[in-house]
């Protein structure tokens, strides 16, 4: 059995640089073949999943075309063992020109230095609260 591949706050940094450029196929490279990715919205308690790369990928697709100028700011990343942290806050229109700026997070969970799981959390923004 080889030495497992660390993961480090600069892997996180890198995985939130190749969001912010809306690269699909930079992203996938950090994830593994058996991921999942878990979206804050769904029809589940954990919102909906998506399970094996190209199903991830269709996922995150999906995030880009809701939020075509989607970005993450004012994010702090934190690491320990095979887990991380990443905080954030998501700016982007919808194409009804809806904008969105709200916090979230991502619980990341590597083996062997790539993605195995990714769930993603958001605050719900109520204006009228």
């Amino acid at each position: 059995m080889g030495k497992q591949q660390s993961v480090t706050v600069a892997t996180l940094k890198a995985i939130a640089d190749a969001f912010n450029a809306h690269d699909l196929d930079a992203i996938m490279e950090f994830f593994a073949d058996d991921c999942s990715l878990d979206m804050p919205r769904g029809p589940d308690p954990w919102g909906k999943r998506f399970t094996g790369k190209a199903a991830v990928r269709e996922g995150l697709a999906t995030r880009f075309k809701g939020l075509p100028d989607v970005h993450y700011s004012d994010g702090r990343h934190w690491v320990s063992g095979n887990m991380g942290v990443s905080e954030w806050l998501l700016t982007g229109t919808t194409p009804d020109g809806v904008q969105l700026e709200v916090r979230g997070c991502d619980h990341w969970e590597f083996h062997d230095g790539k993605v195995i799981r990714k769930d993603s959390y958001w605050k719900i923004v109520d204006r009228s609260a």
